[in-house]
This record gives structure tokens, sequence and C-alpha cells, in this order.
């Protein structure tokens, strides 16, 4: 009875499966089981090359950030223009025409060095254009590009410290992370001569 109770209604000798280890072992992925006699091969770490190339240029997930954002701040730039510019006075269209103008301008911004694969300039230009469009008062459409921008930033400022630890050493001073203990100092001090005092008398 008590078996047939397991394979039928999901209840075994320990008792009905609790909801969240049910809901666990759906929704995420259970770790594989080295095979027996498998041996995992080493992570090899970045060479001096691979993280020179990562400061110049950034990589795709980075570069697919830019290419989307550039379009959809042109055109989040042209509404808020627009609906800033209907509502404003004689005196004030003006100002939000500029207002506009950079906007836009930041947006091709985003795309040129999206293009070019440049990554602090990028995060940059979409911390700037965050900056404006929340203070439009518009939030909702300017704290995403804010968090952008600041995403860019820190991985930029990562991969800068990952290749000055690399080539430099963690302590910054010498290649192959000579800089752990004080330098010797350069200053040369020459020995002082003490005279020689002539032997006493002999008895």
């Amino acid at each position: 009875m008590a078996g047939r109770r397991g394979s039928n209604g999901g209840l075994g000798a320990e008792g009905p499966e609790r909801l969240g280890d049910r809901l666990r072992r759906m929704f995420l992925k259970p770790v594989a089981e080295p095979e027996p006699g498998a041996t995992s091969a080493p992570i090899r770490p970045p060479t001096e090359d691979e993280l020179e190339a990562r400061v110049r240029s950034m990589d795709d997930q980075e570069r697919l950030l830019g290419v989307v954002a550039a379009p959809l701040a042109a055109l989040i730039g042209i509404l808020i223009g627009g609906d800033e510019i209907s509502r404003a006075t004689h005196s004030q269209v003006g100002t939000y025409y500029s207002l506009l103008g950079v906007l836009v301008a930041l947006s091709v911004v985003m795309l040129i060095t999206a293009v070019m694969r440049k990554r602090m300039y990028l995060g940059i230009s979409l911390a700037l254009y965050g900056l404006a469009v929340f203070n439009l008062h518009y939030w909702g459409f300017g704290i995403p590009f804010i968090l952008g921008g600041a995403w860019l930033l820190v991985r930029a400022y990562r991969v800068q410290r990952e290749h000055r630890d690399a080539t430099e050493g963690p302590g910054g001073s010498g290649r192959g992370g000579g800089g752990a203990g004080p330098r010797p100092s350069k200053r040369y001090t020459p020995p002082t001569n003490r005279p020689r005092q002539p032997p006493g008398p002999q008895e």
C-alpha cells in the first residue's frame, strides 16, 4: 500500500515532496557530474596581449548594447523634445529645440562609439544622455541609460586594472609582480674609512 501510494501519488518513504524543492528542480539546471576518469582542463589565464586587446576594444555584448541603445535614444529624444516643444511658450521653443539637438547628437555619439568599440566613451555618452533625460523628469527613460553607462564604466575600470596587474604586478611597481616588497634605495653611501690605530707598545 505504501509502495503503490509512493509511485502514484508522488509520496515516498520520506513523505511528500516540498513545493520549494519541486520548483528548484524544475527551474534550476542540475550540476552535471563529471564522467569517471575524465579530468577537467585547467582554466588558462588571459595573456597580456589578450588583456591589452580588451582594453582597446569592447566585446560583442557591450557593442550590442550601444547599437541597440543609439536608435532607441534618438527616438526617445525626438518624443521628449516634441512633447516639451508642444507645451512650451513662445520664448522657450528655441531652448527645447536646442535640447532636442543635444539628445539626438548624444544618440549619434553612442552609435559611433559602439561601431568603433570604444567602451569608455560609450559609457560616458550613455550616462550623460540618461542624466539629461532624468533631469527633464522622464525618470523611466533616463534610469536605464544611466545604469547601462555605469555598467560600461565599471567594466572599463576592471579591464584596465586587470591589464595593469598583469603588466606591472599587483603592487604596480615592476613587471611580473616584483613590487611586493620595498624598493631598494638608489642612493649610494660610500663607506667611511676609519684611521687605523697604531698597535700599543709591546711589553
